[in-house]
């Protein structure tokens, strides 16, 4: 049996030690049975009439079309939501049919992190709303109620482990949860 391919994506590509954090990430998966798509492992170089962006979207929709599944790294990213690419790359997967997992390093819930951001107060109809008088979400969920939402269609959560101890986007114990729900998944 060929083993299954798992495109890692997160926030991570971002830290000055991205390229360690996507070699440790692909050692785990190689650990758990799976081969880690990491992509930082592109090596692109931009073709004549092509910018650096088209040829990186370009190589990680291959990535991902090329992958089993995607682990997908939600932590808050530059602010109080996952990184939008991620995001993307969460519904891309979706779209695709592709089983998806993702955790995030902040246990609590969106709600509560936009409040202590952006301060929270109540609204017609029993809402709440932030301080520029925005409609907050308040599920309880991890994040955004589409990310969420792409989990739960496939019957799975956001793993969302006790971030007080965490040290932030490196972390690793949530990719471990995924990993050990992939592994699961695929039945061995």
């Amino acid at each position: 049996m060929t083993a299954k391919q798992i495109y890692l994506a997160g926030p991570e590509v971002f830290l000055p030690d991205a390229r360690e954090i996507g070699a440790r990430k692909k050692m785990l998966c190689e650990e758990f049975g799976f081969v880690g798509l990491y992509p930082l492992d592109n090596g692109l170089a931009a073709a004549p009439g092509e910018t650096a962006d088209e040829k990186i979207y370009a190589a990680n929709l291959a990535l991902m079309r090329e992958a089993d599944a995607g682990v997908f790294n939600l932590s808050p990213f530059r602010g109080v939501n996952a990184d939008p690419g991620t995001a993307f790359e969460l519904g891309f997967f979706g779209a695709l049919g592709k089983p998806v997992f993702a955790y995030t390093n902040a246990a609590a819930p969106l709600f509560d992190r936009v409040a202590a951001s952006h301060g929270v107060h109540g609204a017609p109809g029993g809402d709440f709303c932030d301080a520029s008088g925005l409609l907050i979400e308040n599920f309880g969920n991890a994040d955004n109620l589409m990310l969420d939402g792409a989990l739960k269609a496939q019957g799975r959560r956001i793993v969302r482990p006790d971030a007080s101890s965490l040290p932030g986007l490196g972390d690793l114990t949530g990719f471990m949860a995924c990993l050990r729900q992939a592994r699961l998944h695929f039945g061995f």
